[in-house]
């Protein structure tokens, strides 16, 4: 099938500027052909969409999830919580433009699960990478929540981790520090593995060509995760020069995860950050957390972002229809332009998980995984809310312009 769009405004994310008037021809789910502005495509057998001046760009990604957090089955049966996942991932696609998603932790390999119906054509979905359960040590990190496993010793680590492997995970993710969200013995200045366990856990990653996504929050935890080897470090709250000068030298990924400490009453400046913090209902005691730790994580942020840190979008945060727009909204409010956070949820997005040679950005070649809006998000980077089509490998899978209009 071949489907040709015209009259785009191009935001490639690989050219910072937009390109008007453009045409794009999608032939068996790849970018085909891009025409610039007078240059005019036959237009043969293909299926002709005129997109009237709207913008096209690659679909977004958020490369930090979980599913919702039930604490026990009692709170909602095992079944009942995988399908909400399907459905949630399927939202977010279908509602939001989420092409594409990284899992951090999730219990029953629920992850793994989606994945393959997924990538088997059987269910319509993002393209999702699994943790399976995220690992950490006794008395560790969000215990809570149901997707951790709490291991101990060097073998229990690498027995953990090959039991990850074998239940079809993509990466491993390790939690080697504590958090903003979490009981009094949970803080996210303290490290919890001894040396002889992280050893132990980034050899056998090594060994076995498995990618470690490290949950480190601290200067400490986060030197010791890139000089381990990890490939992306998540959240960072606190970020000193030494850790910017080893994400340099190691070429480590940074997802900062700003939802975590910026998303409270007191922080909230938009009508979209606001319904969100009244609906989820933090406790004070979490709001107090996460509010004396914003200005410090901001802080490392844009410390990173000047310095040409490799970052990518995660948010940490659910429902996942509603997540990775308010995360983009939070790094142009803490100082990244519309151009950076776009790129960090799309060329980054799938840089990270291994897909930048496929997706990511509107090139020819690429796997057409593509999103329409309404207006520039270059101006605003909210306007990747007027979300007009989805297309998953060349097909429209979502179609909201009659009611754009």
């Amino acid at each position: 099938m071949r489907t040709l769009l015209t009259h785009a405004t191009l935001i490639d994310c690989v050219d910072p500027q937009a390109q008007a008037d453009c045409a794009v021809l999608l032939q068996d789910g790849k970018i085909h052909d891009i025409f610039p502005a007078g240059s005019a495509p036959a237009v043969g057998d293909a299926q002709v969409i005129d997109l009237k001046g709207a913008y096209l760009l690659p679909g977004l990604w958020d490369v930090h999830i979980h599913p919702d957090y039930f604490q026990s089955l009692t709170d909602m049966p095992l079944a009942e919580q995988v399908t909400l996942f399907g459905h949630k991932m399927q939202q977010a696609l279908l509602e939001s433009g989420i092409v594409g998603l990284r899992c951090a932790g999730a219990h029953n390999y629920m992850d793994v699960a989606w994945k393959r119906a997924f990538d088997s054509g059987q269910h319509l979905g993002p393209r999702l990478f699994a943790a399976g359960h995220f690992l950490t040590t006794t008395g560790g990190h969000f215990l809570t929540s149901g997707h951790a496993l709490e291991v101990d010793g060097p073998y229990g680590w690498v027995t953990a981790i090959r039991e990850q492997i074998k239940n079809g995970v993509d990466h491993i993710k390790m939690n080697l520090s504590g958090g903003i969200l979490g009981p009094a013995w949970d803080l996210h200045r303290h490290s919890f593995l001894l040396p002889d366990e992280l050893k132990a856990a980034f050899e056998i990653c090594k060994q076995r060509e498995f990618k470690v996504m490290a949950h480190a929050t601290n200067p400490d935890a986060v030197k010791a995760a890139i000089v381990a080897g990890a490939h992306s470090i998540e959240h960072g709250y606190i970020l000193d020069d030494e850790c910017i000068e080893l994400f340099l030298k190691h070429g480590t990924w940074y997802v900062p995860t700003l939802s975590i400490s910026h998303l409270t009453p007191g922080q909230a400046t938009n009508d979209w950050e606001k319904r969100w913090v009244k609906n989820r209902n933090l406790a004070v005691s979490l709001c107090c957390r996460a509010d004396a730790a914003a200005d410090v994580h901001q802080h490392g942020f844009l410390k990173a972002l000047k310095a040409g840190v490799k970052m990518a979008l995660g948010s940490d945060i659910r429902p996942l229809k509603d997540a990775a727009l308010l995360e983009l909204g939070l790094w142009v409010r803490d100082g990244a332009t519309p151009w950076q956070a776009l790129v960090a949820a799309t060329r980054n997005g799938a840089a990270i998980c291994g897909m930048g040679d496929q997706l990511g950005t509107v090139e020819k070649g690429k796997i057409a995984d593509l999103i329409v809006v309404g207006s520039n998000p270059l101006d605003d980077i909210n306007n990747v809310r007027r979300l007009q089509l989805v297309l998953k490998d060349g097909r429209i899978v979502s179609d909201k312009r009659a009611k754009a209009s």
